[in-house]
């Protein structure tokens, strides 16, 4: 099996979040960068689970400069068996799935995984248009994966229940919690990594659809009032009076 895993970098789930150039753009001063955990914990580990069972190799592929390179080191690390790098800033989601789309063309992957979302912006956008670009079946936010024959048994998390679908591949699926447990990379790992290819792609033509023009930050949380648990009458009217549903 030939797996195609997407990954991105994302800010540290600590760092302290600022803005510059009149809030335009991120601040990255002093920002420690991780793979995103769902490309990580559950698309990666998930892609690599099926190529141990059944044999095959998992590629990782991110849009990015020189700078996401440590990042990409680390997916190797936790086992990935080679990495490409298309050499342009990931700034938009149609931009970097059309880079993915691009080179995943006439290559035979089997299956596209990558996270349900990044952890930065939350868009939950590149997986279905990655799908789109290469006319491959999409399934969204899947808890659980197998592939049997060349058809996969996808499981998603609905409200109220679990729904149950099945593809054939090739196909693009978008993971979440539940697709597989974290892996840490050993130290055999991290030597490996050092000497497992990767490759840089020039970026292929595409323009990007999206712009920022400010970013902002959330409004300060308000102050915690504490009743006392005897004052039930005081506790209503405050959630008549006061109380704001978000």
């Amino acid at each position: 099996m030939k797996i195609l895993v997407c990954i991105s970098k994302a800010p540290d789930t600590t760092t302290k979040i600022a803005f510059s150039d009149n809030d335009t753009k991120f601040n990255e001063t002093g920002v420690q960068y991780i793979v995103n955990p769902y490309d990580e914990w559950y698309a990666l580990v998930r892609g690599l689970e099926l190529t141990e069972n059944s044999g095959g190799s998992v590629t990782i592929i991110t849009v990015g400069t020189t700078a996401d390179e440590p990042v990409i080191r680390k997916a190797l690390a936790i086992g990935a068996n080679e990495a490409v790098r298309i050499d342009a800033e990931a700034t938009d989601a149609y931009f970097v799935a059309r880079q993915i789309a691009e080179y995943a063309k006439g290559k035979g992957f089997d299956m596209v995984l990558l996270g349900k979302e990044t952890i930065d912006f939350n868009g939950s956008q590149v997986g279905g248009m990655v799908a789109e670009l290469l006319d491959l079946p999409y399934v969204s936010i899947a808890s659980k994966l197998d592939v049997n024959n060349n058809v996969a048994t996808i499981e998603r998390d609905v409200q109220g229940g679990t729904e149950v679908v099945e593809a054939n591949l090739p196909l693009v699926v978008s993971c979440a919690k539940g697709m597989a447990e974290q892996r840490i990379p050993n130290m055999r790992g991290i030597m490996a990594a050092r000497t497992k290819p990767l490759t840089v792609v020039p970026p292929a033509g595409a323009d990007r659809l999206t712009s920022v023009k400010k970013f902002a930050m959330p409004a300060a949380k308000s102050a915690c009032k504490m009743i006392p648990a005897d004052h039930a009458g005081q506790l209503i009217e405050l959630l008549h009076n006061e109380a704001k549903v978000i």
